[in-house]
């Protein structure tokens, strides 16, 4: 089995590849919590790939054979858990961190079955269905980095923010990529929402409907709004360095959501992106967030989130399972 430090090593090239945002703010951590995020990420990074036929994100494969890809995952994670070695570095690394850490088969199995919805060829119908989705691919990403950072499993509600966190992440996410998703044969705009702004399923990126597809973004970007609200709750409670690589990464994706609600109509000509210089503004920024108190407009806008982990879970819990 590869030992930790080359793992540490190959887990750095992952993170310096697939997100250069999360990678920015990562060096801002311990050194022993860096380690631990990248390590963490590379294992989200790779499963992400297989199911996807994709290499570190972009173009996605050939889909066929999704399921077996999937599958894949699963039994690699689960010998990761079991202490065995995967052959896949990325998996090894799973182990190491999660032996650290204690994480468990449960919160990696949580963000398996989102990789089984994009497997199903799924479409949320509700905001509720958007919001497990993202529960999945993000959410409970941000519940492992918690307890990779050393936040009790027992601690509920620093977790829900934590969760909020990925929240806010992933719909940024969807926000800035509607126009490669589509391209891709992929939707994550809730059905309902389509409906209520008069836009036929899968003709969304028509130029007629542009100006109802702006709505339904500025509308995913104020809730992405109101979970990085939540999250900021949550920050406060982590160590010092913790909470200002937090911070840093919360504006620096923050800064994506807000840039697409205001480009508008043109959110799409081209890929939305912070430059290096404007993350090291935001880096600065949460330097001095990270030592003042949340500001009332934060815990104002937090109030109005409409779901909790708890929530999510047991809507995932009674839809499951999907494959």
């Amino acid at each position: 089995m590869t030992d930790r430090k080359a793992l540490v090593g190959i887990a750095r090239k992952s993170i310096l590849k697939g997100s250069k945002s999360f990678a920015a703010a990562s060096h801002l951590f311990d050194r022993e919590t860096r380690e631990r995020v990248w390590l963490l990420y590379a294992w989200c990074r790779r499963c992400d790939d297989i199911v996807d036929a994709q290499d570190h994100g972009g173009a996605l494969g050939p889909q066929d054979g999704m399921q077996e890809r999937l599958q894949l995952v699963r039994e690699k994670t689960a010998l990761a858990f079991a202490g065995r070695e995967t052959g896949e570095p990325a998996f090894d690394a799973l182990g190491v961190v999660a032996r650290e850490t204690g994480l468990t088969l449960e919160m990696a199995g949580a963000v398996i079955e989102g990789f089984a919805l994009d497997a199903a060829d799924w479409q949320p119908h509700s905001e509720a269905d958007l919001m497990r989705y993202c529960w999945h691919v993000a959410g409970a990403v941000g519940v492992m980095m918690a307890v990779v950072m050393g936040v009790s499993p027992d601690d509920a509600d620093t977790l829900d923010r934590a969760c909020d966190l990925g929240l806010a992440f992933q719909l940024a996410n969807i926000a800035r990529d509607i126009e490669e998703d589509d391209a891709a044969g992929r939707c994550y705009i809730p059905l309902d929402w389509m409906a209520e702004e008069d836009i036929p399923p899968g003709e969304q990126m028509k130029p007629h409907y542009r100006p109802a597809l702006t709505r339904i973004v500025a509308r995913m970007c104020r809730t992405a709004h109101v979970h990085q609200c939540s999250a900021r709750i949550g920050a406060a409670r982590l160590k010092g360095r913790q909470r200002w690589a937090i911070l840093a990464a919360a504006g620096i994706y923050g800064e994506i959501a807000r840039e697409v609600e205001r480009r508008g109509d043109h959110a799409w000509d081209h890929r939305t992106v912070v430059s290096n210089v404007r993350k090291l503004g935001f880096i600065g920024k949460a330097a001095w967030a990270a030592v003042r108190p949340v500001p009332r407009s934060c815990l104002a806008a937090a109030s109005e989130r409409k779901m909790s982990r708890q929530d999510l879970m047991d809507l995932a819990r009674h839809t499951r399972p999907l494959a």
